[in-house]
């Protein structure tokens, strides 16, 4: 596979599994008996960690599209650790299930403290979200080492907004303002130069 085509689908697949993340964060993942009653428990507050993660993730897009070989490897690294952080935030809630969802149920019954809340859960069922964030987390994980192992084939970035010229003296350093006259005159000064 070329390495455009490599690069074109790593960046793909980072906004389709950040938009997973997006999606599990959003689901139900427990349901509580609390007090006798159905306390539903959503992924926004099992894993509150997860949007702030894909948002990451998603940054991370734009940044892999102009950075050089060098910095694909660090964001690489980057992308890895944030599908770990994915899996941790995830297990975390489904060992911990009360304790993930501590926040609302005190919203909800004002009694307050890890142990005072967990005395009020009678039971607890999960669906299977946490499990597939943990699948995504994967995921990502693995991608981000792929990107590490596959960034040198990349193709580079475009270099319309850099300029670089080796300059040996003072008489090989370009004028800025003959070059904007060359241009509206109808010249290329970069043409020329590099013909020079």
């Amino acid at each position: 596979m070329s390495g455009g085509r490599l690069k074109a689908y790593s960046l793909v697949g980072i906004v389709l599994l950040a938009a997973l993340v997006f999606t599990a964060w959003s689901q139900t993942w427990f349901t509580l008996t609390v007090q006798s009653k159905s306390f539903v428990v959503a992924g926004s507050v099992a894993g509150s960690a997860l949007a702030p993660i894909a948002l990451a993730t998603l940054a991370l897009v734009a940044a892999l599209a102009i950075a050089g070989p060098f910095f694909r490897v660090v964001l690489g690294l980057l992308l890895a650790l944030l599908g770990v952080c994915v899996i941790v935030v995830s297990a975390f809630a489904i060992a911990h299930p009360v304790v993930a969802a501590t926040s609302a149920i005190t919203k909800t019954t004002g009694v307050a403290g890890d142990a005072s809340v967990a005395k009020l859960v009678t039971a607890t069922s999960m669906t299977a979200w946490p499990v597939v964030a943990i699948v995504i987390g994967a995921i990502i994980a693995l991608l981000g080492l792929l990107i590490v192992a596959t960034s040198r084939r990349w193709p580079e970035s475009g270099r319309k907004y850099t300029r670089s010229r080796l300059v040996t003296s003072d008489a090989d350093v370009p004028d800025p303002v003959q070059e904007w006259d060359a241009l509206s005159e109808g010249d290329d000064p970069t043409g020329r130069s590099a013909a020079s």
